[in-house]
């Protein structure tokens, strides 16, 4: 067994033979340790301390509005939950534009002005993101209207089939008693 074989059964990521027990039971109780630990760390953020500013409220309002910003590397996460130093830049830039007095709305202008409008998380709804806000409920529509269709078409019944003529008849009476023997 490997040493990761044995360290990943250790923590009961993997199954292992055993037995009910109290080698079962500390297996179970680090993997819960271990799933706490992942969860703890889960919401750590990626502002280090050198860039909170000294001022809560300026703080708390640079949280508030960097929750709302994308990091551009990452492209799921905010720039506070980003270790990328694009995301660093960004929440440098933002707590500069709010130190020198910007308003929030300026200093989201600002950064949006410099990385463009895929730098927010929630694009406003104008004629150039349409796609993004409507289009996957045009796609599910589409998808439920050729579903009704695609049900209604096989709905309909078929046409009957024309009875047999006597001769159609003899042909296949004569083709069943030859498979018959």
């Amino acid at each position: 067994m490997t040493l990761w074989r044995k360290v990943l059964a250790f923590a009961g990521l993997i199954l292992m033979p055993m037995g009910p027990g109290p080698v079962m039971w500390r297996r179970v109780g680090m993997a819960a340790i271990l799933w706490i630990a992942v969860c703890l760390a889960l919401p750590a953020f990626a502002v280090e301390p050198n860039e909170m500013l000294k001022n809560p409220e300026l703080e708390a309002r640079a949280r508030a509005i960097s929750s709302g910003l994308r990091c551009l590397v990452c492209q799921n996460e905010t720039i506070d939950e980003s270790n990328a130093s694009l995301a660093h830049d960004i929440r440098i830039l933002l707590r500069e534009r709010l130190t020198a007095g910007d308003t929030d709305e300026q200093a989201v202008k600002a950064i949006v002005d410099r990385y463009g409008e895929f730098v927010l998380l929630n694009p406003p709804v104008q004629p150039a993101t349409y796609v993004l806000w409507f289009g996957p409920v045009a796609i599910l529509l589409a998808g439920m209207l050729g579903g009704v269709i695609w049900v209604r078409h096989r709905a309909v019944p078929s046409e009957a089939a024309a009875p047999l003529s006597p001769e159609e008849r003899g042909r296949l009476d004569t083709l069943l008693r030859e498979a018959d023997c």
